[in-house]
């Protein structure tokens, strides 16, 4: 089936910027822009691109086989690459220098392998340039999580003693009513019960 084969070439490329999609940068700091791929049968002259914001290239690489190390094709001059081909996935990341307000968007990471029929694929990578960087204080979600985490504790605890005591209290009662059954026994009737005799019918006049 060749549906089938090409489908199976389709995903054998793959691009990766890693577990998260999303970098902030300080303005007028050095940024890493990360992005690693691999492909199953390997690769032969892969072209490699960066994109920002989908159709300004800011750099174009080529690698000829995993024996050797990526060439420039060509480049923006505040970007450097810092790519190699030494560890299992072919490292192709940037470092855009000197960020600035405007750099804040989509950078795409776009690879061509013609090894596996010039199968291609991308990963893309969004910045956000900020003035300032804000240290996230993680102690009042410290606090909070164990506050949560002590009442659901105690909110636990309560419930397990809510059904103890309702299970103390049901087992008293089911031993009154069972009090009450045998005590009720002189009765007579059919089932037992307190007030059934009061209930039982005269017989019918002839």
């Amino acid at each position: 089936l060749p549906g089938l084969h090409v489908f199976a070439i389709a995903f054998a490329l793959e691009v990766s910027v890693g577990k998260t999609n999303t970098v902030t940068a300080l303005n007028n700091s050095n940024v890493l822009l990360p992005c690693i791929f691999s492909a199953c049968i390997g690769f032969q002259d892969v072209v490699f691109t960066w994109y920002f914001n989908t159709t300004e290239m800011i750099y174009q690489g080529k690698i000829k086989n995993k024996a050797s190390e990526p060439i420039r094709i060509w480049h923006n001059p505040r970007v450097e690459f810092v790519g190699s081909t030494a560890k299992k996935d072919t490292n192709i990341s940037i470092v855009l220098n000197n960020v600035e307000f405007s750099d804040a968007g989509k950078y795409t990471c776009h690879v061509k392998n013609p090894k596996e029929r010039n199968a291609q694929h991308n990963a893309t990578i969004f910045l956000t340039v900020v003035h300032k960087m804000v240290e996230t204080d993680n102690t009042v979600t410290l606090i909070i999580v164990g506050v949560v985490g002590g009442l659901i504790g105690l909110l636990i605890l309560f419930m397990l003693i809510k059904r103890v005591v309702l299970f103390i209290i049901k087992k008293t009662q089911d031993g009154k009513k069972e009090c009450l059954v045998s005590s009720s026994g002189n009765d007579n009737t059919e089932n037992g019960l307190a007030g059934s005799k009061a209930e039982q019918k005269a017989p019918p006049k002839a």
